[in-house]
């Protein structure tokens, strides 16, 4: 610091030594910089104004991320519900001597499907990003953009 100082002599816990020195070392300042710094955030007059600000642009910004994840949700919910009654309306029971053969067919399909889902998550597309980007979501449960 350019100014007059004063020097102080403080006592600090281990824990807080230690985070004084990695502060000081990743901003490539001095140590009495570091405390001075932080002295004059803590004694500002607006100091807690900027913290709360940061606070609530933070608080935010994570309501937006909460609120297109419950969205997302919600879409895949009622994907699968109107899936799920759809097949139940036009599926018709199998008959006792077709069901061992069902289970097998059943079973190699279900193997099929967890390898096509694998591959589309290892590229990395995700059908509730297209679905988003498909349909424009109306009233109160829309996500902000």
């Amino acid at each position: 610091m350019s100014r007059q100082t004063i020097r102080h002599t403080i006592r600090l816990a281990p824990g807080q030594s230690r985070q004084l020195s990695e502060f000081a070392r990743m901003k490539r300042i001095s140590q009495s910089d570091a405390v001075a710094r932080a002295l004059a955030s803590y004694f500002s007059p607006d100091g807690s104004d900027r913290i709360e600000a940061a606070i609530s642009r933070r608080l935010d910004r994570l309501t937006r991320q909460y609120d297109r994840a419950a969205w997302r949700s919600d879409v895949v919910a009622e994907t699968l519900a109107l899936f799920i009654r759809t097949w139940l309306i036009h599926t018709a029971p199998l008959p006792d001597e077709a069901s061992a053969s069902a289970r097998a067919m059943g079973k190699a399909r279900w193997e099929s499907f967890v390898e096509a889902l694998t591959r589309r998550l290892e590229r990395g597309s995700h059908l509730s990003e297209e679905i988003a980007r498909d349909i424009v979501p109306h009233g109160e449960d829309a996500p902000d953009a």
